[in-house]
């Protein structure tokens, strides 16, 4: 087979125009295709409103010798050689129990299906409910505002990634093919099989959470035990090494789970389980995050932006963004950018707030919404201890929930940057949004001063992104744009430390994840869960 990059087709639907565009390159015939594959597909919109999709395509065609040797000088094409995961080979300890795996965010989730895939019959706990019932209970959230701090959009089965936008994109390089694994892992339960090639995939909230019961069917199925509603509240180690796990379930009967290996996959919100693990003994350390708030923006202004017609939003759909700054040696960017979505409540304890984006496959909110936040470094927990991330994020949500009584606090950007640049500020000549923004939540909200959450460098830096991103994308800045808090889990503030063999140094627990330090996102979640069963495996021989 034929590699061809850098083919490109003006926008369709359905990718019609790139046979033509491939015929035309080769110079072939469309009867002379034997076959055709999209490796991968991205837009190219730098004279827009002039855009063009860009193919990297494999193609089967007659005579592919006599092809490759008259592009032989042609650096954009060449043999296909795709990359394939290929599972480690087995060790050879015994185990003597299975692996437990705690968590089914997608780290702890694709952990467990590689691992029941290749027969160690892994036990598999989570603290929430699965997510047909979590759908339940968090629409019951937002419509009641009475939260159920066991099952919401942080806890359960599919983690927090459940409940946004679904996005695949990552910065993980693929050489060893786990992230093709992960979409291919997706398609096979459900979801479309575009999400292979597409430059930024997505799933929706509306999708994703049929393909995550689909994984956990087949993870049963294959030998693997799920329970959810099931907490891991203490380990014991003999020798620097795990020996059991105790596990309470939701009537809170404590058991002893037996096990050689202990799979953390914990997620970003499982303060309690943090606290318990470090009082364990488990070594952890202090990491960076960000914060700052959501803001809204019409979906019709970031397309015309983005796309330079209505033809061609039309074509290809909401359009995402991406936008950067950096001040020395802060950065403020945009973070989990939900096109055509909603600002959910996210909350997961009683007495914080915490909010996030979301949209469904469509799409069609009318409402772009992003995160725009400001790094936060270690230095400003103002503690060395391991944990004083979680109270700074916690300090964070507290005043979040005080302003508004745990509805999600609202407000223009306008008020807002007055209240931080008071009488240095002068009005701008940008012009106001209009009728054309439409607040979009999930859960209920209120109009307040969002000023007093952050100190006042925070601020000041949040507006200065705002005033660079405004001149990227016009309109950015504008004075009725919606501003929501906040954003204070985009990570976690805490790592699970874990040597290159991805073991900590109490022996047989493995850190994995978000939770533990070294994800950030659906797909990098996922990629480090194989990453942790493939540590399993290196090791151990599955279960007879």
């Amino acid at each position: 087979m034929i590699r061809i990059d850098q083919i490109k087709a003006r926008p369709s639907r359905d990718d019609s125009g790139l046979v033509r565009a491939v015929t035309k390159k080769l110079g072939i015939r469309d009867g002379d295709i034997e076959e055709i594959g999209i490796i991968r597909k991205s837009l190219d919109a730098r004279k827009k409103p002039d855009v063009f999709s860009v193919y990297s395509i494999w193609i089967s065609v007659k005579n592919e010798g006599r092809i490759l040797k008259k592009f032989k000088n042609d650096a954009n094409v060449s043999v296909f050689e795709p990359h394939l995961y290929e599972s480690p080979s087995f060790g050879n300890t015994e185990l003597k129990h299975r692996p437990l795996v705690v968590g089914m965010g997608p780290a702890g989730l694709f952990c467990s299906y590689e691992l029941a895939r290749l027969g160690y019959k892994p036990l598999a706990i989570e603290r929430g409910r699965c997510v047909e019932e979590r759908k339940k209970d968090v629409k019951k959230f937002w419509e009641t505002g009475v939260l159920d701090t066991a099952s919401n959009v942080q806890f359960g089965e599919g983690g927090a990634g459940a409940f946004s936008d679904g996005k695949l994109t990552t910065s993980v390089k693929d050489k060893d093919g786990r992230v093709h694994k992960v979409l291919k892992t997706l398609v096979d339960h459900g979801a479309p099989d575009d999400i292979l090639y597409e430059h930024m995939p997505h799933l929706g909230t509306d999708v994703l959470p049929g393909i995550v019961e689909s994984i956990r069917r087949d993870i049963v199925s294959l030998g693997g035990e799920v329970r959810f509603e099931t907490t891991l509240t203490g380990i014991e180690t003999k020798g620097g090494k795990i020996i059991s796990a105790k596990l309470t379930d939701k009537d809170g009967n404590v058991s002893t789970e037996p096990c050689d290996v202990l799979i953390l996959a914990i997620g970003h919100s499982a303060r309690d389980t943090y606290k318990m693990l470090y009082e364990s003994g488990l070594k952890m350390e202090q990491k960076p995050f960000a914060a700052g708030f959501r803001v809204q923006h019409p979906q019709e202004m970031i397309d015309l932006d983005r796309y330079g017609s209505h033809e061609n939003a039309e074509l290809l759909g909401a359009s995402p963004y991406k936008v950067t700054a950096n001040f020395e040696d802060r950065g403020v960017f945009s973070f989990c950018m939900c096109p055509g979505g909603y600002v959910v409540n996210s909350s997961s304890e009683e007495g914080m707030t915490v909010v996030n984006g979301m949209s469904y496959s469509g799409r069609d909110s009318g409402t772009a919404n992003s995160a725009i936040v400001v790094s936060i470094p270690v230095s400003s927990y103002g503690s060395d201890h391991p944990l004083a991330g979680i109270a700074f994020q916690q300090e964070i949500e507290k005043k979040t929930h005080e302003l508004a009584n745990g509805r999600i606090p609202a407000e223009r950007y306008e008020d807002f940057r007055r209240s931080v640049l008071g009488d240095s500020y002068e009005a701008g000549n940008v012009p106001p949004i209009g009728d054309s923004l439409k607040p979009m939540f999930k859960g209920d909200y209120k109009w307040c001063d969002l000023s007093g959450i952050f100190d006042e460098e925070i601020n000041r830096l949040f507006v200065d992104g705002m005033t660079v991103f405004g001149r990227q994308i016009k309109g950015f800045d504008a004075p009725d744009v919606i501003m929501a808090g906040t954003e204070s889990r985009t990570s976690s503030p805490v790592r699970i430390v874990r040597s290159d063999d991805m073991f900590s140094e109490t022996g047989g627990i493995i850190p994995i994840g978000e939770g533990a330090g070294y994800a950030g996102g659906i797909t990098s979640a996922a990629v480090d869960g194989i990453r942790g069963a493939e540590a399993v495996i290196r090791k151990y021989r599955p279960l007879t």
